[in-house]
């Protein structure tokens, strides 16, 4: 699951082809009067292409991360004059000041909260002065996770968005990369809240538009959160027949039936998405685990099942190349 140089290259240049497209556009935007009835890049002075606010800003992170990997490739300074124009004191200020309003309180939550942090962690990895210009709006959401989480009684399981386990799963990562101990031990505690006593897992998926597996999300943020001799303990709990390959479900990648509808496209992205957790839950196993070859092969056949589609239509053209990247090289 090596990212060649070629593979690279065309995530690239469909990651630009959709960052700075306005139209067509899916707003998240609660409107107070007739005023606040305005264009995404009025509203959004950064992520305001891709299709929706969220997958704008997680075509950043792909971009950035490709830049760190293989800064040779032929897109790297088209990236860069992006992002300098991009990642602005003033630009960012608008962004921060969206999010101000009293509209704006439930804005993507918690998807476009973990992704902004996601990109805040991949930035800081840049010597470049992106990061510090993001950070007042990365801080800001790092603030809604704080004051979120303490009230979120019950986690979402769903294979969507709203899913609880994969904002943590990403927001971990703007934790370990910043050193804040208390974001990390609020998420682990909650985490333990949410998922802790959960054992036996039935896996009832997929539903029709999932992009992610709660199963297997939950898993990995679970693998992210505890000291390893907790996940140890937990795991096999939670899944405790994957050396019988059970829950079969988890094992067979999806079928799409219809690639041009945005809603049924999502399945593209739960099989990158599973192969992403398997690849990582299979590097937590021990060599002795007789579930390990059967993790490593469904995460490839995960990734065979999508990586082909990608691109072509652009409901998922518009964001699919990110969750590749995350099967390939994230963990």
């Amino acid at each position: 699951m090596s990212l060649a140089r070629s593979t690279a290259t065309r995530f690239a240049k469909i990651a630009l082809g959709h960052l700075t497209r306005e139209y067509p556009n899916k707003l998240d935007h609660v409107m107070a009067g007739p005023e606040d009835v305005r264009s995404p890049r009025e509203l959004h002075p950064i992520f305001f292409g891709s299709f929706d606010w969220h997958s704008c800003v997680h075509g950043y992170w792909l971009l950035a991360t490709l830049l760190r990997l293989r800064p040779e490739m032929p897109e790297a300074e088209t990236i860069i004059a992006l992002f300098d124009d991009a990642f602005t004191e003033e630009k960012v200020a608008g962004e921060v000041a969206y999010l101000a309003r009293p509209e704006s309180r439930g804005f993507e939550r918690p998807y476009g909260w973990a992704w902004s942090l996601m990109l805040q962690a991949e930035l800081l990895r840049h010597d470049r002065p992106w990061a510090a210009a993001h950070a007042p709006l990365a801080l800001a959401f790092k603030a809604r996770f704080e004051a979120f989480l303490p009230v979120a009684d019950y986690p979402v399981r769903a294979g969507t968005h709203y899913n609880t386990a994969f904002a943590l799963v990403l927001a971990y990562e703007y934790a370990e990369m910043t050193g804040d101990q208390a974001f990390y031990e609020l998420m682990r505690n909650r985490a333990l809240v949410w998922y802790g006593e959960d054992a036996a897992c039935q896996a009832w998926e997929p539903s029709g538009d999932d992009f992610l597996s709660p199963a297997l999300i939950e898993a990995e943020a679970m693998r992210r959160l505890l000291p390893q001799e907790r996940f140890e303990l937990w795991f096999p709990r939670f899944l405790p027949d994957l050396a019988r390959k059970q829950p079969a479900t988890l094992f067979t990648p999806a079928r799409v039936a219809d690639r041009t509808d945005g809603k049924i496209a999502h399945l593209d992205g739960l099989n990158l998405s599973r192969a992403w957790c398997w690849r990582t839950l299979a590097g937590a196993m021990s060599e002795a685990d007789p579930a390990k070859p059967h993790a490593i092969n469904a995460a490839l056949s995960h990734l065979a099942a999508a990586i082909p589609h990608i691109s072509g239509d652009y409901m998922g053209e518009h964001w699919l190349a990110t969750f590749a990247l995350l099967a390939m090289e994230n963990g």
